[in-house]
């Protein structure tokens, strides 16, 4: 396994090569490792700098990457999280982490449960942004996310529809802002996922279940390992409120919800986030 570097400043994209592919990662950074495991249709340079930088200030190495076969990652590119999931495991072996903060967000957060489950030695905390948990759901998303998230490119308008709550003032700005930090970066971001192909491996309507993993249910219900879930009041494609139906059922998880927002609560309020997730990952420990 070999890494290069492409940019030369801290938050270079870079490359594990393993089993035949190389993987596109960033960090940023120093301190206990945090691995993000991007949303659907997220590539490198699609997470607010903002929330990444927050994180980093508060101590944690954060670690980016591209899926397989997505950005600037090769291989076989599939939207199954137990593909994803291979994804993750050979990142965090090749680059030697131990004691990891799993981290999620939507499609990744239900890679970062898979991952939390599989290979709990190697967890000390996990971090949910916006996902669902598995099993049959209290409440279903919105037609209206696979309509926004099925059109091709990126535009303020689309992003605000998915990402923050279009009729909150307050939020419209706050989505105005995170895009303009997303695209006023320095560094190229990876090149965006074909988005007919994208919609192809979800399907075009709401599912209940999306994750239908009992065994990752189970886990859940009797970990030790502190789980925290980051959402907001109104999300349209993951709604918390199939979290708080959990509530008494899993032992370790910790709920904050985010009013006023939408699909990606870390975007809208990405300082209060990191601080949030710095205090839940200091204040609480693997038993």
């Amino acid at each position: 396994m070999t890494t290069t570097d492409v940019y030369k400043t801290e938050s270079a994209t870079r490359f594990l090569e393993v089993q035949g592919r190389k993987i596109a990662y960033r960090v940023t950074g120093t301190g206990q490792p945090i691995v993000l495991c991007h949303r659907f249709r997220g590539v490198l340079g699609l997470w607010d700098p903002a929330f990444i930088e927050s994180l980093a200030k508060e101590g944690f190495q954060v670690i980016t990457f591209d899926y397989s076969g997505i950005g600037l990652s090769s291989g076989e590119r599939s939207y199954n999280p137990i593909a994803m999931l291979k994804d993750v495991k050979d990142l965090v072996e090749g680059l030697n982490l131990k004691d990891i903060i799993i981290a999620g967000w939507s499609i990744g957060g239900i890679v970062a449960q898979i991952y939390t489950a599989m290979f709990s030695h190697n967890v000390s905390h996990a971090v949910l942004l916006a996902t669902t948990p598995p099993g049959r759901l209290t409440k279903e998303a919105e037609q209206l996310f696979y309509d926004a998230a099925s059109k091709p490119g990126i535009d303020l308008d689309n992003f605000t529809t998915i990402f923050f709550e279009p009729t909150d003032k307050n939020s419209r700005a706050a989505s105005e802002r995170s895009f303009t930090r997303i695209m006023g970066q320095k560094i190229p971001r990876s090149p965006d996922v074909d988005a007919a192909w994208a919609i192809s491996q979800i399907g075009t309507t709401p599912r209940n279940p999306v994750f239908p993993a009992e065994e990752v249910l189970n886990f859940l219900k009797t970990t030790t390992i502190p789980v925290l879930h980051i959402g907001a009041d109104h999300d349209i494609i993951f709604p918390v409120e199939n979290w708080y139906a959990l509530n008494q059922q899993l032992p370790t998880l910790n709920l904050i919800t985010y009013p006023k927002a939408g699909h990606g609560p870390h975007h809208q309020h990405p300082e209060m986030a990191a601080s949030h997730i710095s205090a839940f990952i200091k204040g609480t420990k693997k038993v």
